[in-house]
């Protein structure tokens, strides 16, 4: 009998999983820096392209054995859920018992573990490209101003840290997002994203 082998090559996923980044960072942060107004809106592109377009990333990436980008992707995915949902509780989506019960100190918290997860991740984005060690040094800026801001602490200044920092990782990751395609697309490099830092990983 005879075997043949067959060998599966799947394309990076990280341009889908950028742009679904920068979609919902540009919706929120011009919230957050007072452009548009409410949350609501914000919901249907935290869902589709802060979680489902990162989801899906994240799944692709596992599938070329990729832990960084699977780890990364996924977490964000699912944070983009978690904070979906949270807007809809505390819009009254489920009920005004809910709505009634929302303390925004536990965001604040929320925000706290994902400002950890995010600067042991910082670590790993400086040995891929700087593109993608700027993008997360921007999600650290924004973790701080979102748990400061939902602890009540210097609310004004954070907020608008978290504003800015938010718009930044929008425009870097659409940056991101376009040199991934192009440069696989053309086969050369279109858009540079800069070389690893070669700090921790020789």
């Amino acid at each position: 009998m005879n075997t043949q082998s067959v060998k599966i090559t799947n394309c990076d996923p990280s341009a889908l999983g950028l742009f679904g980044l920068a979609m919902v960072t540009l919706v929120a942060s011009f919230q957050k820096l007072g452009i548009t107004e409410g949350v609501s809106m914000i919901v249907p592109w935290a869902i589709f392209l802060g979680s489902f377009a990162q989801l899906f990333a994240c799944i692709n990436d596992s599938k070329r054995n990729n832990i960084f980008g699977t780890t990364a992707f996924g977490a964000y995915a699912m944070f983009w859920f978690a904070i979906a949902f949270s807007w809809m509780i505390q819009l009254g989506v489920f009920g005004p018992e809910m709505a009634a019960q929302v303390d925004p100190k536990h965001l604040g918290v929320a925000y706290l573990g994902y400002l950890i997860f995010t600067l042991f991740m910082t670590i790993g984005a400086a040995e891929t490209h700087k593109v993608l060690f700027i993008i997360f040094i921007l999600i650290d800026f924004l973790f701080i101003g979102l748990t400061f801001d939902s602890f009540g602490i210097a609310k004004e200044q954070m907020h608008l840290l978290a504003g800015v920092s938010e718009l930044g990782v929008s425009l870097f990751s659409f940056y991101g997002a376009a040199a991934c395609v192009l440069n696989a697309h053309f086969g050369r490099i279109f858009l540079p994203v800069g070389k690893p830092l070669k700090i921790f990983k020789k």
